[in-house]
């Protein structure tokens, strides 16, 4: 008999849940309210560019330090493949942050990359801070939030 109203209990929660904005490659849901307060780094890739494929390792070592510098890295597949294709290829690239199937750009309102590799990077208050296109190194990642401010109207 207990067990029913723990039921009703878990449905009524998951019914109250507000829907992911976005899958990660292994099915994993997620909402963008996840990164608020973080640097969000968003890389485009796919498996035919180069330049993508020399940058990962770069991605993967700001991923493991990405406590340390307040940041989420994830990346975006150009070619919008999902499930099994998109997982094997993951793996086959050596790609250790999260990878998520979504349009991001949606979310904060920036055009599609045309270029690849593009990295767009998000502020902590949500705004796009910088598009980055060409082959990124931690340096050159790091330098976007590292940057002294500006007084307005530099």
């Amino acid at each position: 008999m207990i067990r029913r109203p723990l039921v009703l209990l878990a449905l009524l929660v998951a019914a109250c849940a507000p829907p992911p904005d976005f899958r990660q490659a292994d099915g994993t849901a997620g909402h963008y309210a996840q990164w608020q307060g973080r640097w969000v780094v968003i890389n485009y890739w796919a498996e035919w560019c180069a330049p993508c494929r020399h940058e990962i390792p770069e991605l993967n070592a700001l991923h493991k330090i990405r406590d340390q510098e307040s940041v989420a890295v994830v990346g975006v597949n150009f070619d919008g493949l999902e499930g099994e294709p998109l997982n094997d290829l993951i793996g086959r690239m050596g790609i250790e942050f999260p990878v998520i199937v979504g349009a991001p750009r949606l979310r904060w309102d920036y055009p599609m990359p045309s270029v690849l590799p593009t990295t767009v990077i998000i502020n902590p208050e949500g705004q796009v801070a910088a598009t980055l296109v060409g082959p990124q190194t931690l340096e050159s990642l790091r330098a976007v939030w590292s940057a002294p401010e500006r007084p307005a109207g530099s």
